[in-house]
């Protein structure tokens, strides 16, 4: 069995070496009755996975609508009097 998929036991028992071992290594595995259940990895790691790859203005100047030419316009009326 490989170095990194530990049982849920064991990972309960042993949570700072696992820890450790995903932080300095690569993402650890944890197994629940013999499925795999989770994964633990470094802080690090989980922002590369989850990070946008590009932003937002990026993102809306490559959309296949920046073509369109919407127009977006706003009412200028005052705002309505309210009886307080």
């Amino acid at each position: 069995m490989k170095d990194n998929i530990w049982q849920l036991q064991e990972a309960k028992s042993k949570f700072s070496q696992l820890v450790e071992h995903a932080m300095h290594k690569e993402p650890q595995i944890v197994t629940k009755h013999g499925n795999k259940a989770v994964v633990v990895l470094s802080f690090e790691e989980y922002t590369k996975i989850t990070k946008p790859q590009t932003d937002l203005v990026q993102f809306l100047r490559n959309s296949p609508l920046v073509e369109i030419g919407l127009e977006i316009t706003r009412n200028k009326d005052l705002p309505r009097d309210i009886d307080l």
